[in-house]
């Protein structure tokens, strides 16, 4: 396996990600990439000349026969949303802070 990513790659990952990666975790981590992007070569080296794209792998069998068509529609009224929101200040919905930084 060539090492394409690194321990400092890993480690950049988690802070963006706002994980906190134990040694092992990290560990694992870079063999777990690595191993990715090892396959992903692999299969970057296959011929697909003549393949048709695709945009679904599965059969979609009774689910959809026919994709819906877009349609533009009115959004919802704001006087009629607002008053039923937890908390807001009739423009805007107001959200608890969730990212701590």
């Amino acid at each position: 396996m060539t090492a394409k990513v690194t321990v400092n790659d890993v480690e950049r990952v988690a802070e963006l990600a706002h994980l906190e990666l134990t040694p092992d975790e990290s560990a694992h981590m870079l063999t777990d990439l690595n191993a990715i992007l090892d396959y992903v070569a692999e299969l970057n080296e296959l011929d697909t000349v003549g393949v048709a794209p695709l945009a679904q792998v599965s059969e979609l069998g009774s689910f959809v026969s026919v994709p819906r068509p877009d349609e533009v529609v009115p959004s919802l009224d704001r006087a009629a949303v607002m008053p039923q929101a937890p908390e807001s200040d009739r423009v805007f919905f107001k959200v608890p802070k969730v990212i701590e930084r």
